[in-house]
């Protein structure tokens, strides 16, 4: 398509009237129109389903369920304890979590609404839209004065922030509103900072206070705030006099939420746990987990401080996991890690460079880091390399330096260019963000998408082949069930490739194996989740299972002498189960050995003294071992149990 020079001309006024049109507009009308965007990208996950760690918090979190009953619960407890139901496992997660406010949430909605996700997400959508309008009105405030066109500054950021792709995690998962209110408390706070530095109004100091310890409350990364506040008042206020006063109140909170933290959980910063899951910072060593060495760990951290950036500028290949195996170990003076320390060194070059000709750039920067800290495992230890929702609060800083730097450059001439620039940024990351949501439906949905041929993560894997696991375990059609648990088993035996004692992994294994009968490795399977985890009670009961189902199988088979062992290991695990007991009586009676046979239906009527079936089948082992008085007992037993029972006797 070809353009002449005039409909160019009409093209570039066209755009600078439509955003002077836009600039012109009231605040409410520019929070009106980033309120409609938030549900327009968003509005495709008001249909979903519950998924990834909203089991964890919601549906399967005791205290969620109880409703209003259960904020005591979620007060008083670690966050994950209504999940776990057991002291010690809800510290899994290194550190422990205290993060009662949004929980409290869920107990209203569940009090309210009853066990409905599509509330959840219509509240998270609801919730980031306000968020996005909060950014929007503290940086028209922050910037009011020190820019020209501080308004659509605010504006194109605010809109940057709410369609990026990689906000997606936060927004789609009802789970990730922890993230949507502590930040939203934080921005709060900085609006209402600047509301007492400008006009001194004792209201917006208390606001301060409150506010600030709501985020806290919410989520850990509110605390990132006190180097924000600050910094942003320095740069754009320059007033120290009623800094102090503002520093007072957030360092209250902070105070007051750490005791209240302290109190619950006790004072845990998060140690050294020697599981996969927990540690990132671990490798094999072909026998068992060692710590990275801190060269190790810091190339570690370097390449994933180099994924977010590359995710903020092309968030396409999005994923919901970067557990363990998903970052791979590179040596420090790899170029990927010297890469990212270029960068970042060159970002802080920049923020002190200009600092005093564009301070917007500079602030962006400094917020970044500041943001970043408390999940770069540099501070304290997260438990995972990285994971997108991390970069939620770090995100607004790269936006704001990027389109401080590029509003700071503009000029007449290039005007049109930029704000088309934004225009079409903005519907990019829109349809990316549309796109990736449907992906967030439920659990199924987002396993089997995310994972793939390239996949590193155990975590990943392991999931995708529980999920798959999960739905064809009932499957009729038998050829689409072994091929559906054999892509599942596939997923599995790559998850133990990257984590070798993973012992949820070798569980779903065995239990993948027992469904199309591949028998004897489900049970080395299931060995092996054991001789990690001797105390792995669902491994044990599932163990018990398959080994029944093996000699059962081999037995209606009529190999007798092979399904015996099976049924023999059984014994030993539970002497007392009566479904292995009954197995045993039917394999020896098979065999013509009688007293074994006995023996064994005695078992199983002493364990279930009020089922008919019992009696039957020891009638008949009497009756094979000659006694026909105590044969004829049994049976007139088992007829006053259930006068059916002998109508369809057969010999089982």
């Amino acid at each position: 398509m070809y353009f002449s020079i005039f409909e160019v001309v009409k093209l570039y006024i066209d755009i600078n009237q439509a955003f002077t049109k836009v600039d012109n507009m009231s605040r409410g009308w520019h929070c009106a129109i980033l309120m409609v965007i938030a549900f327009v990208i968003y509005g495709n996950t008001l249909g979903h389903k519950y998924a990834q760690d909203d089991a964890i918090v919601i549906y399967d979190n005791m205290y969620t369920t109880q409703g209003l009953d259960g904020i005591k619960g979620h007060l008083t407890k670690d966050t994950f304890f209504g999940f776990f139901k057991k002291e010690g496992k809800s510290k899994l997660v290194s550190g422990g979590r205290y993060r009662p406010f949004t929980p409290i949430m869920f107990c209203v909605e569940y009090a309210v609404f009853g066990d409905n996700p599509s509330v959840g997400h219509f509240f998270n959508v609801l919730w980031y839209g306000c968020l996005c309008c909060m950014i929007y009105l503290l940086l028209s405030l922050l910037l009011a004065g020190q820019i020209t066109g501080s308004s659509i500054v605010a504006l194109i950021v605010s809109a940057l922030f709410l369609t990026h792709p990689v906000h997606t995690e936060a927004v789609a998962n009802i789970k990730g509103r922890d993230e949507i209110i502590s930040m939203l408390c934080a921005v709060t706070t900085f609006y209402l900072a600047i509301k007492y530095v400008d006009k001194s109004k004792i209201i917006a100091l208390t606001g301060c206070l409150v506010v600030f310890f709501i985020g806290l409350m919410s989520k850990e990364n509110t605390i990132t705030y006190l180097a924000v506040i600050p910094i942003g008042l320095v740069l754009f206020r320059n007033n120290a006099k009623r800094l102090m006063p503002i520093m007072g109140a957030v360092l209250t909170s902070t105070l007051l939420f750490l005791v209240i933290r302290t109190q619950v959980l006790g004072f845990d910063l998060g140690g050294k746990p020697m599981e996969l899951m927990n540690n990132p910072f671990l490798k094999w060593n072909g026998s068992e987990y060692v710590h990275y060495t801190i060269l190790e760990k810091t190339s570690s951290i370097l390449v994933s401080l180099g994924n977010y950036l590359w995710l903020m500028l092309f968030p396409l290949n999005l994923s919901h996991d970067y557990y363990p195996g998903s970052v791979q170990l590179v040596s420090l003076f790899h170029w990927k890690p010297l890469l990212s320390l270029l960068v970042h060194l060159g970002l802080a070059g920049v923020a002190i460079k200009i600092l005093k000709k564009t301070p917007l750039v500079s602030f962006g920067i400094f917020y970044y880091f500041a943001t970043m800290s408390i999940v770069s495992n540099i501070v304290f230890p997260i438990g995972t390399h990285m994971s997108e929702r991390f970069l939620f609060m770090p995100s607004l800083g790269l936006i704001l330096a990027a389109v401080g730097y590029l509003w700071s450059i503009r000029n007449k001439k290039n005007s049109a260019i930029l704000l088309v620039i934004f225009a079409a940024t903005t519907l990019a990351y829109s349809a990316r963000t549309i796109t990736r949501n449907t992906v967030w439906h439920d659990d199924y949905t987002l396993f089997t998408n995310d994972v793939n041929p390239d996949t590193k993560s155990a975590k990943l894997l392991n999931a995708a082949g529980g999920i798959l696991i999960n739905r064809y375990f009932k499957e009729t059609d038998k050829k689409l069930q072994a091929s559906k648990v054999n892509e599942a088993l596939g997923y599995l035996n790559r998850a133990v490739k990257v984590h070798p004692t993973y012992t949820s992994a070798y569980h779903i294994m065995g239990t993948g194996h027992n469904i199309i009968g591949n028998y004897d490795a489900s049970i080395r399977a299931f060995d092996k989740a054991l001789s990690l985890n001797p105390g792995y009670g669902s491994a044990m009961e599932n163990l018990l299972i398959t080994l029944q189902e093996a000699g059962k199988h081999y037995g209606q088979s009529g190999d007798i002498a092979k399904s015996i062992p099976y049924l023999t290991r059984a014994e030993e695990i539970e002497p007392d189960n009566a479904e292995t007991n009954r197995l045993l009586g039917i394999a020896y009676g098979t065999q013509g050995n009688n007293p074994l046979a006995l023996k064994y239906f005695q078992k199983v009527r002493d364990a279930l003294p009020n089922v008919a079936s019992s009696y039957v089948n020891l009638g008949i082992a009497y009756q094979n071992n000659g006694d026909d008085a105590k044969a004829k007992a049994m049976l007139e037993k088992a007829v006053e149990l259930d006068p059916n029972a002998l109508n369809n006797l057969k010999r089982q």
